[in-house]
């Protein structure tokens, strides 16, 4: 296929719905615009390089899911995760610095009530590991996990469960202790994603998972919505590395992927709320992504991933 050409506007066909049920939930994070739909396909990008790679840097990195499921099953020697947001980086921070145990007790302990969680959202954080817990708790408790201004709380949430929709304790703290495990593997940055993206684009022995606040929601969505988006693709056709971008489906995007021979695809995934959608692939060459027409068995490979190829501890 052509650089700049687009398969399609309707689902693709061969390419399947990922069951995110069916991938190992890694982050503590419930993100707006998480990736966990696009692990297998990550996987399948990873394994299939022509060159060992030492280092995946995720320069917008949000919940994360890529940096670290790449870590957590060996598919990169590291992986090095970028947040600009501060509340967002606290999280990180306390995981990666030290306090991933004080964290993941304090989950625990945790009494949830519409009253402590009011109290603790109030509170002024006195330190790091305060700010991360804070984040984590309005994170799980309000409405589509956003944590822009502006937000309010779940009402009924999931099955009528109010506030406790999200709150799952026990799974948290195992997703912390989890990373806290593997944090020898994982570096993270508290800055510009762009910054960091400039500072290693002569590097041939990293790739980026290119992830940025979207053009459409990313106001309602994220505290740091506003970025440059020709900007990004300039720095993306400079880097030495391999890339992988991912975008929601708009007009401005394509135009820009077309402009610097960036190949695209269109990936089916489902929203929060089930509905199914399209978002873009972008990337130098995306040959491993199965197109209209090709083999049904490259698609059914992505979705074995899932399932097989792993480790019992990995699935």
């Amino acid at each position: 296929m052509a650089a700049g050409a687009l398969t399609g506007s309707k689902r693709p066909k061969g390419l399947p719905i990922v069951n995110v049920a069916m991938v190992p939930q890694r982050s503590p994070f419930r993100y707006p615009g998480g990736k966990t739909w696009l692990v297998p396909y990550i996987r399948h990008w990873l394994r299939h390089r022509s060159r060992p790679i030492r280092e995946l840097i995720e320069p917008f990195a949000g919940g994360a899911i890529i940096g670290l499921t790449a870590a957590c099953e060996g598919l990169v020697e590291s992986a090095t995760l970028v947040e600009k947001d501060a509340d967002v980086a606290a999280v990180w921070r306390a995981i990666l610095g030290g306090e991933g145990r004080w964290l993941a007790d304090r989950v625990v302990d945790f009494e949830l009530t519409p009253e402590s969680v009011r109290r603790a959202l109030d509170s002024t954080p006195r330190s790091t590991k305060e700010r991360a817990f804070q984040t984590l708790l309005r994170n799980r408790v309000q409405r589509g996990g956003i944590l822009a201004r502006g937000a309010g709380l779940m009402k009924n949430g999931e099955n009528g469960r109010g506030l406790r929709s999200r709150w799952y304790p026990a799974t948290l703290r195992k997703r912390i202790l989890a990373i806290l495990e593997m944090r020898n593997r994982i570096t993270f940055v508290e800055g510009d994603g762009m910054e960091v993206i400039r500072r290693n684009s002569r590097r041939r022995d990293v790739v980026f998972f290119i992830d940025p606040p979207y053009t459409v929601a990313a106001r309602r969505l994220y505290t740091h919505s506003e970025i440059d988006h020709e900007e990004l693709f300039s720095l993306a056709s400079e880097l030495a590395g391999e890339f992988l971008m991912t975008y929601d489906n708009a007009e401005e995007i394509r135009a820009l992927a077309a402009r610097h021979g960036f190949e695209m695809r269109l990936v089916p995934m489902k929203s929060t709320h089930h509905a199914e959608m399209l978002e873009l692939l972008i990337g130098r060459d995306l040959g491993w992504v199965p197109v209209q027409g090709s083999a049904a068995a490259t698609a059914r490979q992505l979705t074995l991933q899932i399932e097989q190829g792993l480790p019992d501890d990995l699935r």
